[in-house]
Formats: C-alpha cells, sequence, structure tokens
C-alpha cells in the first residue's frame, strides 16, 4: 500500500463535489463552518472578561494559621506584641 497520488486525488474531490452539489453548497458550509468558529471565538473572549470581572481578592494563609486577618486584627497583634 502506496501512498495516494495526484490522480486519487483528483477523483475524491469529484466524487465530494459531486456528493455535496459543487454549486454553491460546499461554499455555504465552509461559510457557516466560519461563522460557528467566530462565534466560538466571541464566546471564549465573553468567557474571559466575565470571570476577570468576577475575580475575587487573593487570601493569603500566614504562618501563625490562622486565615485570612483584616487589617484591624492585624493592628492589633502589633499592639500586644
Amino acid at each position: 500500500m502506496g501512498s495516494l497520488s495526484i490522480w486519487h486525488w483528483i477523483i475524491v474531490l469529484l466524487v465530494v463535489m459531486v456528493l455535496f452539489g459543487g454549486r454553491g453548497k460546499i461554499s455555504s458550509l465552509m461559510g457557516d463552518f466560519a461563522q460557528g468558529i467566530k462565534a466560538f471565538k466571541k464566546g471564549m473572549s465573553e468567557d474571559e472578561k466575565s470571570a476577570d470581572a468576577k475575580s475575587e481578592p487573593v487570601k493569603t494563609i500566614e504562618a501563625g494559621g490562622s486565615a485570612t486577618k483584616t487589617e484591624a486584627e492585624r493592628r492589633a497583634e502589633g499592639v500586644r506584641s
């Protein structure tokens, strides 16, 4: 089994054109495919924008073992020490 020659590809192309009608159907299919890709990209960019807008502030864990501390709690600990 060898590779397909140019004649094989031409025959395959002709069969595909006959099956799909060849007259505008392939171009309309490709147009629909392109519109689908554009819609997908638009949806992905909207998801990224909404994710950026909804992001929460970063919470840190200090070595003392407590989770997040407010500014007032940090100042109070500084006074006690």
